[in-house]
């Protein structure tokens, strides 16, 4: 086999990463600017970027560049002597893969992960802003490095930048490069091309500083064929058609404000622009042949827009805003979020004759709008903080959910993620803000399933200080933060779990003591609250006796590194506990009393005595006869039943309801008698409680009929929430059982019948749209 030809150190190299480029600093932009020209029909890009950079002390400026192939490098205008490193790396493969275990294969596995996750954090591209210097004699300057993630004051104009390039040793660095058939970042398919940035895939198309704490202003330039529309970032300053091609077409964008690389995005194809009717910033595009869906969907994309400028009392922070629908056979996700410009999938639109995907769209959308405010504009301080911006940009969708969608849409989506949480919350990685945590992953932490759930935990987290601190305090924090972010004096648009914890003192008006306990167990901890409850009523003193049981999902301490633990559902015991009382609430015959009497710190194994309002008056009950019931039921009654009844006739108790506002992210178990189950989902409105009822009386090991007349009654009562219906047909289903003679799936087809089949032709009805609730439920029971 020859060996391979050594490369001169002169020459322009690609190889392998190695260990000086990743002792090189990356570089600190002031501000870049890109111009590409796209082919569609060979599926080529080229152009060039050029940034102006801070060059450090060692004289060599280190960027991100990946899958691309770069032909010159200029400093100020002078070629100058590049090395770009491939990120490809050859593995050695282990020969004997039978002499290792499981455990072995996953550790190697992981090991490799993490190696990858640290090779491409470190620069590609190297330019030597001096000709004596080497990647290997290249040291790395703490000061150099602490300048990453520093951007110029407001907005970036040319001339703050110039006078910042006469303070600094700034130079303007011109790279030429292309793209031929890109495979990861950007991605071409038929007639469009989109790119998606998302954890560090920006610099697989342009050369730039690929690291979510550094931010610049951008010009981008994208010509394409005159019957293409190039979709980006910022505000379209105009487009160009030149004389020597008139087929093509330049779109000259300018975004203003700083934004990370990973938020640069771009769409082209031949996209039907629609201007939004109501807001002349906001416009939507899509294909020719989705333009009456898209005109459906988008329809009430100006509430939400308007609402969230009232609720932050500020404007928009960027000057436009574009929403473009691609088809789905090209899109890698649903959304792709980047500054003023979301990317959606055309699987998002609907047309007048669908109501099955109205909620989920509008909840999308109206996501992606919030992000424009936290995550974009204002960003994470440090890694560590990432999960304050993800958690208000959930909190803000929440808001738009519960005043357009109702308050029962958004206690049963609050509902059921905080249920997913409590399930999946048993270790380190969940912990938000973990010491470590997040820079040994890389953002890797913020994706997949265990990234919903951590973003699901972020918002509960800031609903539970909103509850603490009341809505209108908390506004006011949120208005505040936007506020400072448009001070033009300030260095940079950041946002720290330290300044947050700051203004929840200071505005909220909650105790630093209380701060002080609440963040470290909360936020930079895994697990959450379990508690068993049981009750008995003490006649003679009118008193509910409650026992509780307090544990934890996890039992790993808040120093803990992330590692798999006990395994979920599991009940632990010898937690530290949590801050603050949860609220107890006791249904009466009088009526709803609420006592705050439940310490989250402390004891795990408590008593609590709860004085109950109402008193019941002297009377005999009547005991049954023997061979027969009280209540005359037939002999298919269960005894249970009539010891519920008779529990119910000597206690003034109806039902108990532990955090009923929902003011904890924990698991509560209550055992109570089934007869206050029934009562609690009879004639609770809280969609929570109904909910829990549900859940409950499904699971008792002997189902009585009792139960599956409840559930029935709880399924065809056009005044429960709808999802609350859902629920209970599922229920139903979940009890057909021998030992009930099969009422659960009698209940089923007869409702279901009642709803859709016509005795006259013997045949189903036509679907009925008018009743979007009646639709959804008869569509899950077919």
């Amino acid at each position: 086999m020859a060996k391979p030809r050594k490369q001169k150190n002169n020459e322009n190299q690609k190889g392998s990463t190695s260990n000086a480029s990743a002792a090189i600093p990356l570089a600190v932009v002031r501000h870049q600017k890109l111009c590409l020209s796209i082919d569609m029909e060979q599926r080529r890009i080229y152009g060039h970027t050029e940034l102006k950079v801070l060059v450090p002390k060692s004289g060599v400026i280190g960027l991100h560049a990946n899958s691309m192939n770069i032909d010159n490098v200029f400093l100020n205008g002078l070629p100058v002597r590049f090395k770009f490193y491939s990120q490809h790396q050859q593995f050695e493969i282990e020969k004997n893969w039978g002499s290792i275990t499981c455990i072995e294969a996953a550790e190697a596995a992981g090991s490799a992960y993490f190696s990858s996750l640290e090779r491409e954090m470190a620069p590609d591209l190297l330019i030597f802003c001096d000709k004596a210097t080497s990647a290997e004699s290249a040291v790395q300057d703490p000061a150099d490095t602490e300048k990453v993630g520093q951007i110029i004051p407001s907005e970036c104009k040319p001339d703050d930048v110039n006078k910042n390039a006469q303070q600094e040793n700034v130079k303007l660095v011109r790279i030429e490069y292309w793209l031929e058939k890109p495979e990861v970042g950007v991605h071409f398919m038929g007639s469009s091309l989109h790119t998606n940035n998302q954890l560090r895939r920006a610099h697989c198309w342009f050369p730039c500083v690929d690291f979510g704490l550094q931010r610049c202003c951008y010009d981008l330039e994208f010509t394409v064929d005159s019957k293409y529309v190039a979709v980006s970032n910022g505000t379209l300053l105009c487009q160009v058609i030149t004389k020597d091609d008139p087929s093509s077409k330049t779109y000259v964008y300018c975004v203003n404000i700083p934004v990370a690389a990973e938020f640069i995005t771009l769409a082209v194809g031949p996209f039907e622009v629609l201007p939004d009717p109501h807001n002349g910033v906001v416009s939507h595009m899509c294909m020719p042949s989705n333009l009456s869906k898209l005109q459906c969907t988008v329809s009430f994309f100006h509430t939400v827009f308007s609402y969230y400028e009232e609720y932050l009392a500020a404007t928009f922070p960027f000057g436009s805003y574009k929403q473009v629908f691609i088809d789905s056979e090209t899109a890698l996700s649903s959304t792709c979020v980047g500054a003023s410009m979301s990317i959606f999938s055309s699987q998002l639109l609907y047309d007048e004759r669908v109501i099955d995907q109205v909620i989920s769209t509008r909840i999308k959308l109206a996501n992606a709008l919030a992000q424009q405010w936290f995550g974009i504009y204002i960003t994470a301080e440090t890694a560590n903080d990432g999960w304050l911006l993800d958690g208000l940009a959930g909190f803000l969708t929440d808001c738009f959910i519960k005043r357009f969608l109702g308050n029962n849409e958004a206690r049963y989506r609050r509902y059921k993620a905080n249920e997913a949480v409590c399930k999946v919350d048993v270790d380190g990685a969940t912990a938000l803000s973990l010491s470590g945590a997040a820079a040994e992953l890389y953002g890797t932490q913020a994706i997949g399933v265990l990234g919903k759930i951590r973003s699901w935990k972020a918002v509960a987290i800031l609903q539970m200080l909103e509850k603490q601190m009341g809505p209108e305090s908390f506004r006011k924090i949120l208005q505040r933060i936007v506020h400072k972010a448009e001070d033009v004096i300030r260095a940079s648009r950041t946002l720290s779990t330290k300044e947050f914890r700051h203004l929840a003192n200071k505005i909220g008006n909650l105790e630093r003591p209380f701060l002080k306990e609440f963040f470290p167990r909360w936020v930079e901890s895994c697990g959450c609250p379990v508690l068993r409850m049981g009750l008995s009523y003490n006649k003679r003193r009118n008193m509910i006796e409650l026992a509780v049981l307090r544990g934890c999902t996890s039992n790993m301490s808040s120093k803990s590194a992330p590692a798999r633990g006990t395994v979920s559902g599991e009940f632990q015991a010898g937690d530290d506990g949590w801050p603050g009382m949860m609220s107890v609430r006791v249904y009466e015959l009088d009526g709803m009393y609420d006592h705050p009497s439940l310490p989250m710190a402390g004891d795990t194994c408590q008593l609590l005595e709860i004085q109950c309002h109402s008193k019941l008056a002297a009377r005999r009950i009547q005991r049954p006869k023997k061979g027969g019931k009280g209540d005359g039921s037939d002999d298919n009654g269960e005894v249970t039943a009539a010891l519920d009844t008779r529990m119910g006739l000597e206690s003034p108790l109806l039902w108990l309801r532990a955090d009923p506002e929902m003011e904890y992210l924990a698991q509560i178990q209550i055992h109570q008698p089934v007869q206050m189950w029934i009562s609690q989902l009879e004639k609770d409105k809280d969609v929570v409680a109904q909910l829990q009822a549900i859940a409950t009386l499904c699971s008792f090991p002997r189902l009585s009929f009792s139960i599956v007349n409840a559930l029935n009654s709880c399924l065809i009562d056009p005044k429960v929430f709808w999802r609350v219906r859902i629920e209970s047909a599922f229920a139903l289903a979940k009890t057909a059982t021998e030992e009930t003679d099969w009422d659960g799936l009698m209940h089923l087809i007869k409702f279901y019948k009642s709803r859709r089949f016509d005795p006259d032709i013997e045949l189903p009805r036509p679907n009925d749209y008018h009743d979007f609730s009646e639709y959804f439920l008869l569509e899950v029971m077919m």
